[in-house]
């Protein structure tokens, strides 16, 4: 129910990414506000109760969870967690009548996603999955270039992610689902697809060694990969969990454009080869995907990250773990 003009926002899962990015965000939004918290800490419930002046109504636990049902302040359901946990918190918040959020990754398997588009669709909510960069204005400008063809037709694309010190629930599988290409090359995977504009056809890959083999025992360290597109695009892509990397570059007939850094959450900055700067400032990426979903549950319509394009990012990044263990060229049929 609407307050203000504003939705009310559930985040379930109170990590870095809720704490740091999440809930600031939800200050700066026009059509969001924080309308409750979901966690296991009682330490945390606290902290965050006296920071935003949450009441215990607005504060659920995952015991408590299905409760959420009742509270008529939260229209949306933000799922924060570790990615083998997106499937039963998403399907249990759109029980529960809200529409969801889920980050991505969106689950670990197609199967899941399937489940998880259903629940929502018998429940009569709204499914999105947490592309910010799709509401960046760096990331956008990209898109703009790639699929308008400004410079000319991409021909190829260099994207690289990575970040040092990963630690917790990213480096077990059970959790996680999987390693670097789960966490950060799903933002290769995404930035290829919204500026060419297509999806793939087909896949290599290949799995790179690391300096730290007790360290990666259940999930992969480094791994490249090249998606091949309809039109004859070739994106060569790779991420890491022992290398910082931050870079988008696409090469076109006419010249290339790109940005470095072009995943962050602020401090992205690009240029093209005709020597134009892209520099839209530091918008905030949270607030403008948060407020895009309000929208579109206001109008009646569907978000344009919604869980079909999720399902479509998890049959890739499975396509590409085959084709790096299998060594062979896998198709796509997406």
């Amino acid at each position: 129910m609407a307050k203000d003009g504003k939705l009310g926002v559930a985040l379930v899962g109170l990590g870095k990414y809720s704490t740091q990015q999440l809930a600031p965000a939800l200050k700066e939004s026009r059509y969001c506000y924080l309308a409750g918290i979901v966690t296991g800490s009682e330490e945390k419930a606290k902290a965050w109760k006296k920071k935003y002046s949450l009441s215990d109504h607005a504060v659920y636990n995952y015991d408590n969870f299905d409760s959420i049902a009742d509270n008529e302040e939260i229209d949306i359901v933000y799922v924060v967690l570790p990615n083998s946990m997106h499937h039963r918190y998403v399907i249990k918040a759109a029980n529960a009548g809200k529409h969801v959020i889920c980050e991505k990754p969106m689950a670990v398997t197609v199967e899941e996603c399937d489940e998880m588009i259903e629940a929502c669709n018998r429940n009569n909510v709204k499914l999105s999955v947490g592309y910010r960069l799709h509401f960046d204005s760096y990331n956008m400008e990209m898109m703009r270039l790639g699929r308008n063809q400004e410079m000319g037709k991409v021909k190829v694309m260099e994207l690289k992610n990575g970040m040092k010190d990963v630690d917790g629930w990213r480096l077990k599988k059970a959790l996680a689902g999987g390693g670097s290409l789960m966490d950060l090359g799903i933002y290769c995977v995404q930035g290829a697809v919204y500026t060419i504009g297509e999806d793939p056809v087909a896949v290599t890959a290949t799995f790179g060694h690391t300096g730290e083999e007790d360290k990666f025992k259940e999930v992969e360290d480094n791994i490249y990969w090249n998606l091949e597109f309809p039109g004859g695009a070739v994106a060569k892509c790779y991420c890491s969990y022992s290398n910082d990397e931050d870079y988008l570059k696409a090469e076109t007939d006419d010249g290339w454009f790109g940005l470095t850094p072009a995943f962050d959450y602020k401090g992205l900055r690009g240029a093209t080869s005709d020597h134009q700067k892209i520099d839209f400032g530091n918008p905030n990426q949270q607030a403008a995907q948060l407020d895009n979903f309000a929208v579109c549950i206001m109008e009646n319509r569907e978000s344009p990250v919604s869980g079909e394009m999720g399902k479509r990012d998890v049959k890739i990044l499975q396509a590409i773990y085959q084709a790096a263990k299998s060594g062979e060229r896998v198709l796509l049929q997406l």
